[in-house]
């Protein structure tokens, strides 16, 4: 027997048979774990894919078999008997001996190859990565180049492949040809990933940048071209399709990403190519069998039976080559696709996905069944919307063929429910092509979607995000509007009421008063522009079903959709005209191309057209309903004027009656949005570009005239009453005013001199106090109107000194005169006197000046402190309120009251908007939004928005300010609560746990870089600190301060501290604590005890004192050499290192420290075993010295002078202190120089950084944190160590815990004396 050949896949017997044919032979291999390998399963539970030796994808299979095995065997024919010539090359690469030589054997690892790689000039002997990556080469070429050196030499052919499969995944690695000769596929992956460059997680399919922007193209390309080449010949060798597939194979099993990714896309993109192969087999054998039926069906005389042998001889050719193909593919299916389809790589699970769409596509016969279907309708349910998105667009390609409608009946009905469900997908582009995909099932088949399926679709085309919109509008239109009889088609086209498009116009508003969103049929024009917009545009029509009598038989429309169907086609021109979605789609105006500019003017012009002539007769037939009028009133904004001075339109006076028409209906109506609709018309009617200006301009004057003459009449009679006023007359006074301050919003009327009748009106209406108020609301605005037409007749520079003088007297009066209708008892009329001076205060404020405008600084108006508080007060009055309180709620049902209250919420914030303004831009004192800034939890559903973004404007303006405004709205908070509950509160009740939770919001709000908010937060502490002990208690000094609960709030800040603020605000707190402060440990005492504990968390320091609560970890332990204890220098270096440290400390140097209660006797440290020492005996805090200890200063040592002695009876400064304290800290240091130098550096520092990372800070091994005994951080250890300390001697002992060392275990060096006082805390100036 010869020996045995060795082959890197499954072959073809494996492939035909699977199983049965193999023979447990397999050298390394058991049966059964061929078997499990084959069949592809446990391939998803293996934990070390690369490393183990028993997952591989090589199998050994004897030389010889039976002869009857054909072509297809995987096995040596040594003889050639059973040689095919039409297969290339049946030699099987095998472990070849010292003087065996196969084809190009020799040259394998010869000279002219260098790891495999050709060593000649010319682009095809670049390496295929190289050429592949360049993507500049034509690939056929690069081909078949490849596949002449494959002919030459397979060996090293197919190790350049190989290369180029590894190399594509971005392993640095090359396969030699000894490793190639020698080694499995198993052994080789486990190579090259050790040599992986695991430095990087990229790898060419994920790298960006203009290089490899189309290597997968080409990657891909290469692998089609490859297979489509070798179609004829190559593929069928039994050797190169089975190295290929095995290598791959085994890579898709890697653990590694960039092996999986790259080998699941070869593999899947080969897997295509073969389809291709498979299908153009298939078509002929169909066409090899018909030829071979057509000549056996002629008679005998005629048929050749040569050409049947040779019929029936290709046939068999090729079904043993689809065999094969079919045995590779299903190889790449169950070796690849099953277990990469649900891959932990969402892009790895997208490739299975689109790839197994092409084949059911491709070659549906074999691959569209329920067997692969099953695939994607699994992964439709996929976490990752890439995954999703690749389910429906592989099913777009399936259902738009309706030949494959019966294939995927049974798919349809099982998946149907969670495609409709995918409408509503968190996607939006998952959510498109799920709306595109129940199109093409639609138009396939409309018996498969229930109504209740076309309704979850037909209400997104109101969505906002718009392709979600149009992508629902296509499919409303197939649904609805695709169907028409043959009869219309073929009847002659018909227009107006008669047209085809009547019945679809009359649906479409039938569907928009059905979905009961009357206020988006923009939306809904926008939604179906797109496939339908030849309906939409058909404004003939519509005019004509507005117009026109109904036909005989035919019903008229209702009331209700004659208002819907001209809302509708008020949409459709100002889509036409404008081009662009509504407000709400869209992220604004796209730039138009050439075609979509002429269609829109075409559109605009043909529009102009139509309604400049039937626009009046509309105007007169509704002319009473103001809801019509109001939309057809718009129309004129859209036309395009120069039509009007064209042709007949201007011969048959369409314009002449359209103003006629307006004039009417501002006779007619006093509703002000009519009124100020026709002003908008005849501004946009105005236009000195157009030659209809002078007859636009001579109606409004006119009209105007008419209406001044007629209020200033009215007037003078209705203030002539006195008390006793007429309806009628008051009526009237009422719509003029309506009428005039409708066009004065739009149109200058300062001609009219109108400021004295409205200021003569609103001063009567004070001094009277019965003016209605309406009369008194309309008169407030025209009279803003006034003051603003001045103002831009002033900015514009073309007017006097004496009208800037009087517009200051007009402003300066109008705004005192608003201040006086604040406290009217109409909270209308409030109302808007509020919100007219907030504008004023707004537009004549400081920034009046800015842009080259100091012409204008005599009109700058700042409201005094009187008018700031009410302001204030009316905001505390008005806005925050209930629901209940607001008194707005009507009682004509339950839909009604929402509404009304809906309504009178939109009121209130945009009263707190405008007085919030005034905060931004500086207005008003930043102080004043303390009052807003409390209600922030309150009233978080309601105003929280605004309430928010004014606390980020004025932190952007000043951020010590805000913080103090911040702070003081807690304080006024916490003010109110001990009003309600006294000074005895329970600190668990809900006002002080809201009053916290507010201050945690408060806390959120100033982000995580402290750097940028370091003084303000200091600011802040520093602010709060003063609030706690502003009060002291009446019982005595035993007792805590009054507002002493408040550090418990101001506690959620201490977060944002950094560091060495911490020592800083900690230092500062200590100014206001005695002596017995510090002793206390009551539970009245806890808010101290707590704030203290959090500056003091995740400082610098390994331990704390008790007493002194002073933070300051130690330095010198860390630091690897020991700073020179200079106090000069230590002082000048922490007063210049933050700001916050001398900055904010050192403004309030005037603050009155409390008296501090002399120390107890403090016994020596000198002396003291370092073991023993305590913390609170190397520093003594801020408090000053006992005469006793004064006069017993410490011996000195190592020849040290001694600390300087002062008088008993002087008190000791602070500065003092700290002298003496640096003197101690010299000898210290000194003494226990030596020991720091024998520590390793390097072990210190990892156990430190551990320690410190378990937040012990003293013990590398501690299971507890020593630092919660010390700071008291749990009441339950409070008694306990109160008991353990002798306040005597200062002798302060840890209590034992569990799991903890003894105290004599401690090293000297992590219980450093000298390191209890840190360097930067001496230094910090006291105040």
């Amino acid at each position: 027997m010869a020996p045995s050949a060795r082959c890197d896949c499954v072959s073809p017997v494996a492939r035909r048979g699977w199983i049965s044919t193999l023979r447990p032979l397999v050298v390394g291999v058991t049966y059964e774990e061929s078997k499990s390998l084959l069949s592809g399963s446990g391939t998803e539970d293996v934990k070390e894919m690369i490393a183990a030796p028993e997952l591989q994808t090589d199998f050994h299979f004897p030389q010889e078999t039976d002869t009857h095995i054909s072509s297809d065997t995987d096995f040596e024919d040594p003889d050639g008997k059973n040689a095919n010539p039409g297969k290339g090359k049946s030699t099987k690469k095998g472990k070849k001996g010292p003087g065996e030589k196969g084809k190009g054997g020799a040259k394998g690892g010869g000279t002219g190859r260098l790891n495999g790689h050709h060593q000649e000039n010319g682009m095809e002997n670049m390496m295929l990565f190289e050429v592949v990556k360049l993507g500049k080469s034509a690939m056929q070429s690069v081909v078949d180049d490849w596949i002449e050196s494959y002919k030459h030499d397979r060996d090293t052919a197919l190790l350049d492949l190989i290369n180029f499969f590894i190399q594509c995944s971005g392993c640095k690695g090359v396969v030699s040809a000894e490793m190639f000769r020698h080694m499995q596929n198993s052994e080789i992956i486990r190579k090259m990933t050790e040599e992986f460059d695991e430095d990087s997680g990229d790898y060419p399919l994920t790298i960006a940048g203009p290089q490899w922007k189309k290597f997968k193209s080409s990657f891909c390309e290469f692998i089609a071209v490859l297979v489509r080449q070798c179609q004829y010949s190559i593929i069928y060798d039994e050797y190169m399709m089975d190295t290929v597939i095995s290598l791959l194979t085994g890579l898709s099993d890697s653990q590694v990403r960039a092996f999986r990714h790259t080998s699941t896309l070869a593999a899947m993109k080969l897997m295509t190519a073969l389809v291709n192969v498979a299908l153009n087999l298939s078509i002929n054998m169909d066409n090899t069998q018909r030829q071979y039926e057509a000549e056996r069906n002629k008679m005998i005389g005629k048929r050749a039976n040569d050409r049947l042998e040779l019929l029936l001889q290709k046939r068999k050719e090729l079904q043993e080559n689809q065999d094969e193909i079919e045995n590779m593919m299903n190889a790449i299916f169950k070796g690849v696709f099953v277990h990469r389809y649900r891959d932990a790589i969402a892009e790895i699970r997208a490739i299975c996905i689109e790839e197994i769409g092409v084949w059911m596509k491709m070659y549906s016969d074999a691959f569209l069944n329920d067997s692969y279907l099953k695939y994607v309708g699994w992964t439709m349910h996929d976490k990752q919307g890439e995954v999703r998105l690749k389910c429906l667009t592989a099913l777009q390609g399936l259902y738009h063929n309706r030949d494959l409608n019966t294939k995927l009946e049974l798919f349809t009905s099982r998946f149907k429910d969670r495609i409709v469900s995918m409408t509503l997908d968190k996607e939006y582009d998952v959510a498109v092509q799920a709306i595109k995909l129940l199109t093409l099932v639609l138009q396939s088949s409309e018996e498969v979607l229930t109504a209740e399926d076309c309704e979850s679709v037909y209400h997104l085309v109101y969505s906002a995000h718009r392709p979600v919109a149009v992508a629902a509008g296509e499919f409303l239109f197939k649904k609805l509007f695709s169907h028409r009889d043959a009869e219309e088609d073929s009847a002659p086209k018909r227009r107006g009421r008669q047209s085809p498009n009547a019945n679809l116009i009359k649906t479409t508003v039938f569907f928009f008063l059905e979905s009961e969103l009357h206020e988006h049929a923009a939306y809904l024009v926008d939604s179906m522009w797109e496939c339908a917009s030849e309906l939409l545009k058909d404004w003939e029509c519509m005019i004509s079903l507005l117009l026109d009598e109904p036909l005989p038989g035919e019903e008229a429309l209702s009331d209700r959709q004659e208002t819907a169907l001209i809302e509708i086609m008020l949409c459709t021109i100002r889509q036409a005209s404008e081009c662009h979605p509504p407000v709400g789609r869209g992220t604004g105006k796209r730039v138009l191309t050439a075609k979509e500019k002429k269609t829109q003017l075409d559109d605009r012009t043909r529009m102009t057209e139509l309604f400049a002539v039937a626009l009046p007769p509309l105007l007169a037939k509704y002319s009473v309903d103001a809801e019509k009028v109001t939309n057809l009133l718009q129309l004129p904004q859209f036309f395009d004027l120069e039509i009007y001075t064209t042709g007949r339109l201007e011969k048959a006076s369409h314009l002449e009656a359209l103003l006629r028409q307006i004039g009417e209906i501002v006779a007619k109506h006093t509703d002000t949005e009519v009124l100020e609709m026709c002003s908008k018309t005849y501004h946009a009617l105005c236009n000195e570009e157009f030659t209809i200006f002078n007859r636009v301009n001579i109606a409004r004057s006119q009209l105007l005239d008419e209406q001044v003459d007629k209020f200033n009449r009215l007037l003078e009679d209705f203030l002539q009453e006195g008390d006793e006023l007429d309806e009628d007359d008051a009526y009237q006074v009422l719509s003029t005013l309506k009428r005039i301050t409708a066009f004065h919003n739009a149109h200058d009327l300062s001609k009219w001199d109108l400021f004295t009748s409205t200021f003569k009106l609103l001063n009567t209406g004070i001094e009277n106090g019965d003016m209605p108020e309406q009369i008194v609301i309309h008169a407030l605005q025209c009279t803003h109107y006034v003051i603003l037409w001045n103002l831009a007749k002033i900015s514009d520079g073309s007017s006097k000194k004496e009208d800037l003088l009087t517009l200051k007297r007009q402003m300066r009066a109008f705004s005192l005169m608003c201040q006086r209708y604040l406290t009217n008892v109409n909270t209308a009329v409030k109302e808007q006197a509020f919100t007219i001076l907030c504008d004023m205060l707004l537009i004549f404020s400081h920034q009046i000046v800015s842009g080259g405008r100091e012409t204008l600084e005599p009109l700058v108006y700042s409201p005094e402190p009187s008018l700031q508080s009410e302001l204030l007060s009316f905001i505390l009055d008005h806005v925050f309120i209930d629901q209940d309180d607001d008194g707005n709620s009507t009682a004509d049902g339950q839909q009604d009251d929402e509404a009304g209250k809906i309504e009178a919420l939109h009121k209130r914030r945009n009263l707190l908007a405008a007085y919030c303004k005034l905060i931004i831009y500086n207005v008003v004192e930043m102080k004043t939004g303390a009052d807003i800034f409390k209600q922030y939890m309150r009233y978080y559903n309601d105003y929280g928005d605004i309430i928010k973004e004014t606390m980020s404007k004025t932190r952007q303006i000043d951020k010590i300010q805000c913080a103090k405004t911040l702070i003081l709205s807690l304080q006024q908070l916490f003010n109110e609560m001990l009003s309600d509950l006294g000074y005895n509160f329970d600190r668990s009740s809900s006002a002080f746990c809201g009053i916290k939770e507010l201050a945690r919001r408060f806390s959120l709000t100033f982000g995580l870089d402290q750097l940028k908010t370091r003084e303000a937060i200091a600011m802040l502490h520093k602010d709060g600190i003063e609030f706690a002990f502003k009060e002291p208690s009446p019982q005595g000094e035993g007792h805590p301060p009054l507002n002493l609960a408040f550090l418990d709030i101001l506690s959620e800040f201490s977060s944002k501290l950094m560091r060495q603020d911490k020592r800083t605000v900690h230092m500062y707190l200590e100014r206001f604590m005695t002596f017995q402060m510090a002793l206390q440990r009551e539970d009245c005492w806890l808010p101290l005890i707590s704030y203290r504990n959090s500056l003091q968390a995740g400082g610098d320091d390994d331990t704390m004192s008790v007493i002194s609560g002073i933070s300051s970890r130690g330095s010198t332990v860390r630091s690897k050499k020991a700073k020179p204890a200079t106090g000069k220098r230590k002082l000048a270096e922490e007063s210049s290192s933050s700001s916050s440290d001398g900055v904010w400390m050192n403004r309030e140097q005037a603050i009155q420290t409390p008296v501090m209660m002399p120390s107890p006797h403090l016994t020596s440290t000198v002396m003291r075993d370092p073991k023993r020492l305590r913390p609170e005996e190397s520093y003594m805090g801020v408090y000053g010295m006992p005469p006793e200890q004064q006069q017993q200063p410490s011996q000195p040592q190592h020849g040290h002078p001694q600390t300087p002695q002062h008088h008993p009876q002087t008190p000791i400064d602070y500065n003092t202190q700290v002298t003496w304290m640096l003197a101690q800290r010299q000898q210290e240091e000194v003494r226990q120089q030596q020991e720091r130098a024998a520590m390793n550096y390097a072990k210190l520092r990892s156990n430190l950084q551990h320690a410190i990372r378990r937040s012990t800070g003293l013990m590398e091994d501690d299971e507890e944190p020593i630092v919660e005994d010390v700071m008291m951080s749990s009441e339950g250890r409070i008694e306990d160590l109160n008991e353990g300390m002798d306040f005597d001697t200062m002798d302060i002992d840890l209590p034992p815990s569990k799991n903890r060392r003894e105290r004599s275990e401690l090293k000297p060096d992590f219980f450093d004396p000298a390191s209890i006082m840190d360097e930067s805390v001496l230094g910090v100036s006291m105040f």
